[in-house]
């Protein structure tokens, strides 16, 4: 990534930017702030989907599946693979086992 940029996002997310070659298809800036949009969003729903689960309508998959409807429903902030991803970092903060995402939305 980008020496002069301070905020580095980890591979998983460059990934979802890269042809199959790895070579990064967006520009860098542009990657750094789709990065820090869907980072920021996956913190604002840990306390959300705590609780949710906590209040004993759903099971940690559930919550987690219908997060990523919700985000990857067209209109949303996000990109479908973003969504994936979003909701595979959700699960990473919250220690939850991730869920498996219907086919074209999971994270690289």
């Amino acid at each position: 990534m980008d020496d002069t940029s301070q905020i580095q996002p980890p591979a998983s997310f460059a990934d979802l930017f890269r042809s199959r070659a790895g070579v990064l298809k967006t520009p860098i800036a542009e990657v750094v702030a789709r990065y820090e949009l869907c980072e920021d969003l996956a913190c604002h729903l840990v306390e959300q989907a705590q609780t949710l689960y906590h209040s004993g309508n759903s099971s940690e998959e559930g919550v987690l599946l219908g997060f990523h409807s919700a985000l990857a429903a067209e209109g949303s902030v996000v990109t479908a693979v973003e969504a994936g991803w979003v909701i595979q970092r959700l699960a990473e903060l919250l220690e939850w086992k991730a869920p498996r995402l219907p086919n074209g939305t999971e994270s690289a």
